[in-house]
């Protein structure tokens, strides 16, 4: 049974937006990165477009081909026991019926929710009208509920992400685009770019559904969010992000020193990745 046609697996998807404390989404880009994040104990995945599209050679912001995209969320949804949410970025067209295309897709993979940004992706014009938002995210609602597919929609809006606009209105059109995509079918907003608690905290009075923040170094704690009452905190790129790191970090202690010291110290052996992935995919 594909993940959205389930509706216990929808439902516990649901319910983790209306806990008393913040859950934390991390975001794979492979199948090993998602069953590690399973392993730990995550309650649910999300799909990170720009580690996908870097793992694969391209660069972020919908260069990567939609099948490539299509299949690498597929074999993540399909490689966990846990619900999956796809980051399908601008949904991969610029017109309403373009990107419905692009989320019947997503739901065919087994993923039960999306992320569907606001931003275009052109300096000139870097945030799309909210009137044609809005009419994409309630076409996606009424395709998803005519076919009881249950789909998760997180709304994002990029006008702190991309500092779009006078700061002093940023606020306002944040909260603006918040109740529009809320109205047209939304299920949570999602407001990367901010990390200050005071602003945070004038967020969640504003906006009355459940809210999404971006992990960053100035974040505030889980507690802190907790107690503001942000439900949804996702990694993002950071995680794919980190691994790159060490990667280099890595090169640069072999090339330049001639030492294995990272690649030695609390490093998991051969052996345990492939135990690893046996007992994974015993459990599927």
């Amino acid at each position: 049974m594909k993940k959205y046609d389930d509706p216990i697996m929808a439902k516990n998807f649901y319910e983790l937006h209306y806990r008393s404390s913040t859950f934390v989404l991390p975001n794979a880009w492979d199948v090993i990165s998602a069953k590690m994040f399973e392993e730990s104990g995550f309650k649910a995945i999300g799909t990170t477009s720009a580690g996908i599209a870097a793992s694969l050679g391209y660069k972020d912001g919908q260069n990567m081909p939609l099948k490539k995209m299509i299949e690498t969320i597929e074999r993540i949804a399909k490689s966990v026991n846990v619900p999956v949410t796809a980051d399908i970025e601008a949904g991969y067209g610029q017109t309403v019926n373009a990107v419905l295309e692009t989320v019947k897709k997503v739901i065919e993979t087994g993923a039960i929710g999306i992320n569907l940004e606001d931003g275009t992706g052109d300096s000139v014009h870097p945030i799309y009208d909210i009137s044609l938002q809005k009419e994409k995210i309630a076409a996606i609602r009424e395709m998803s509920d005519s076919n009881n597919a249950s789909l998760f929609i997180n709304a994002r809006t990029d006008m702190y992400w991309l500092n779009i606009g006078d700061p002093s209105l940023r606020f306002q059109e944040t909260v603006k685009r918040a109740e529009a995509y809320q109205e047209a079918g939304a299920n949570c907003i999602f407001v990367p770019g901010v990390s200050d608690q005071k602003l945070i905290q004038c967020l969640r009075k504003a906006i009355s559904c459940p809210i999404n923040l971006l992990a960053d170094p100035e974040t505030p704690s889980l507690t802190d969010l907790s107690e503001i009452g942000i439900e949804r905190l996702s990694c993002g790129s950071v995680p794919f992000r980190t691994t790159i790191t060490l990667l280099r970090e890595i090169s640069q202690e072999i090339i330049n020193h001639g030492t294995f010291h990272k690649v030695r110290d609390n490093v998991l052996t051969y052996g345990e990745i492939a135990e690893f992935m046996q007992k994974t995919n015993r459990s599927q």
